[in-house]
């Protein structure tokens, strides 16, 4: 697991002012790191990062977007894990501290799994919580 953190600085009427793009609380596991890179593989692409957000929705108040994006957004914190990088963007930041990513392929499940210690409860299909 490799933390990567981008700092610059610039310089204006004699003062410094430090931007960086902090680190988030959110681990991918190996097993989710070499999914996202076959998948990223079986397209061809190289130059999408994963994007994990905590969005408004579902029935029990808030639901989990993760998907692959080329962009990045001012606020966003970044980590590097095996080659891949796992974007939060700064709102969902705290709601997702501690949180983990993984892959599961198994007869129960197939997908993403994302365990967050912050997440209270969630509704019965398990696609939000709050």
């Amino acid at each position: 697991m490799t933390d990567t953190t981008t700092t610059s600085a610039t310089t204006s009427v004699g003062t410094t002012a430090e931007t960086a793009k902090a680190p988030h609380e959110v681990t991918l596991t190996s097993v989710a790191a070499d999914k996202v890179k076959g998948l990223l593989a079986q397209e061809g692409r190289d130059d999408l990062r994963l994007r994990l957000a905590v969005q408004p929705g579902g029935c029990s108040g808030l639901i989990y977007q993760l998907y692959f994006d080329d962009r990045t957004m001012d606020g966003d914190a970044v980590r590097e894990f095996e080659g891949v990088e796992l974007v939060v963007d700064r709102m969902s930041v705290p709601y997702l501290a501690g949180a983990t990513v993984d892959f599961a392929d198994t007869i129960e499940k197939q997908g993403f799994q994302i365990d967050n210690p912050n997440a209270q409860g969630s509704c019965a299909c398990g696609d939000s919580f709050h």
